[in-house]
C-alpha cells in the first residue's frame, strides 16, 4: 500500500522552492499538505499573509503531486495536530528550518517516521524564499555570538565588556522573536524600506537605534541589535555602562568571515510561551558580568585566530555566564535539545531567550539537518 506523507507550513507566496519541496516529499508516498491559517500565521509571524488561506489552499490542491490539502484548525507551531491525527500519516516530512523538537516528539509518540529534507532548489533555478519575494529580503538579521546583555547599562555598569555580532543575509525567513533582532529589523524596514541605505555604518546604526527606541520607551532594545544589523563582517562593540558602545571594531578579513560561517550550525527551537518573562529571577552582579565579558573577549580572539576549539569553548562559556545571570533564558525543552546535540558540538548558545529562536552550535564537522548562515560582506 502507498504510504501517507504529511507536510505542514505557511506556503505564502508560493514559489519554486515550495514546489521542489512538495515534489520531493511526494516521492515517498501520497502527499497531504496542512496549511497554516491566516490567523495562525499572523500570531506566529506578526504580519498578515499576502495570499489568503483560501487562495493558498486552491493553488496547493491544484498541484499534481499533492493528494490533498487542508487548512489547519489549531494554533501555534503544532497547529496541524488535529489534521495529523485524522490523516494518520506514515511519514512526516519537514525541511531544515522547519525542524523543531516538538514535531519529532509528536512523530515518536504516534510511531510516524520523521524525515528532514534539505532546502535544495530545482536544478538550474536560483534558491527562493518567501522573505525575498515579499520585497524585504535584503534587510539582514543579526546574531550576537557572545557578550549579549552587556549592551544594557544595568549590566555593563557592573563590569565593562564587548558584545560580538554578525549581520546575516535572510537566506530563510528566520523566526520572529528569535533573538536575531527581528523587531529591530522590522523597524529598519519601516524606516528605510527593503534595502539598507549607503552611508557611514555607525551613523545608520545610531539612527536605527533611536528610531527603534523613541522617547518614552520603557524597555530599551540594546544598541547591539542596530549595530548587528547595520555593520557587515565580524564586529566587537565595547560597552561600559552606557547604551552606546565606547568603540566598535569591525573585521572584514575573508578568512575570518568564512571561518565563522563554516563553524556555525542552527537548530530551530520550539516556540516561546506567551507568559515568558526573561527579566524575572535575575542574578546580575559584578562576578557574572565579568565572567560574560571575559568569555566575549576570548571568543573575539578565537575568531580572529580561527581557533575552532577555543571559539566553541568561549561561546559556550559566554552562554553559561548569561544563564547564570538570567536563568529564565533556558527552559527544560531547550536543555533536552542541548543534551541531544552536545556530543556533536564544541560549543553552543541559544538565540531567543526561552524559545522561539535557534540553538546555535559550533562544530568542526557538518551537523545533520542544521540551518546554515551567510554573513554580510562590505561589498554586499
Amino acid at each position: 500500500m502507498t504510504k501517507k506523507v504529511f507536510v505542514s507550513g505557511c506556503f505564502d507566496l508560493l514559489h519554486s522552492g515550495h514546489v521542489a519541496f512538495f515534489e520531493e516529499a511526494a516521492r515517498y508516498g501520497d502527499l497531504y499538505v496542512a496549511i497554516g491559517s491566516d490567523r495562525t500565521i499572523y500570531e506566529l509571524k506578526g504580519r498578515p499573509t499576502v495570499n489568503s488561506e483560501e487562495e493558498r489552499l486552491y493553488m496547493i490542491k491544484s498541484m499534481g503531486c499533492v493528494a490533498d490539502a487542508f487548512i489547519s484548525h489549531g494554533s501555534g507551531m503544532l497547529d496541524f495536530l488535529d489534521e495529523f491525527k485524522q490523516v494518520k500519516p506514515d511519514i512526516f516530512i519537514v525541511n531544515e528550518d522547519g525542524n523543531i523538537p516538538e514535531k519529532k516528539k509528536l512523530c515518536d509518540e504516534f510511531g510516524v517516521q520523521y524525515l528532514v529534507l534539505k532546502r535544495d532548489p530545482f536544478p538550474g533555478l536560483a534558491p527562493r524564499s518567501t522573505t525575498a519575494l515579499r520585497g524585504i529580503g535584503t534587510i539582514p538579521y543579526r546574531i550576537d555570538l557572545c557578550g549579549g546583555w552587556l549592551d544594557q547599562p544595568w549590566v555593563s555598569k557592573y563590569y565593562p565588556g564587548p558584545v560580538l555580532t554578525i549581520s546575516i543575509h535572510p537566506t530563510i525567513e528566520f523566526n520572529e522573536r528569535s533573538g536575531m533582532a527581528s523587531s529591530t529589523r522590522r523597524a529598519a524596514i519601516e524606516l528605510w524600506g527593503p534595502r539598507l541605505p549607503v552611508d557611514n555604518p555607525e551613523k545608520l546604526a545610531k539612527i536605527l537605534f533611536c528610531f527603534d527606541n523613541p522617547p518614552g520607551t520603557t524597555e530599551i532594545s540594546g544598541s547591539q541589535d542596530s549595530i548587528g544589523i547595520i555593520f557587515p563582517g565580524f564586529n566587537k562593540a565595547d560597552y561600559a555602562g552606557d547604551y552606546w558602545p565606547a568603540r566598535i571594531t569591525s573585521v572584514h578579513d575573508e578568512h575570518v568571515i568564512c571561518f565563522i560561517e563554516n563553524a556555525l550550525y542552527l537548530i530551530p527551537l520550539g516556540p516561546r510561551h506567551n507568559d515568558f518573562h526573561v527579566l524575572e529571577n535575575t542574578h546580575i552582579d559584578a562576578v557574572g558580568a565579568k565572567r560574560l565579558a571575559e568569555a566575549a573577549e576570548a571568543c573575539w580572539q578565537a575568531g580572529l585566530e580561527r581557533d575552532i576549539q577555543a571559539f566553541g569553548r568561549s561561546l559556550r562559556a559566554g552562554f553559561e555566564a548569561q544563564v547564570a545571570m538570567f536563568p529564565n533564558m533556558l527552559t527544560p525543552n531547550m536543555l533536552e535539545l542541548i543534551e541531544l546535540y552536545k556530543e556533536q558540538a564544541l560549543g553552543w548558545k541559544v538565540s531567543g531567550a526561552g524559545g522561539g529562536g535557534y540553538l546555535i552550535l559550533v562544530a568542526d564537522h557538518p551537523i545533520e539537518n542544521a540551518v546554515r548562515i551567510a554573513i554580510r560582506r562590505q561589498s554586499d
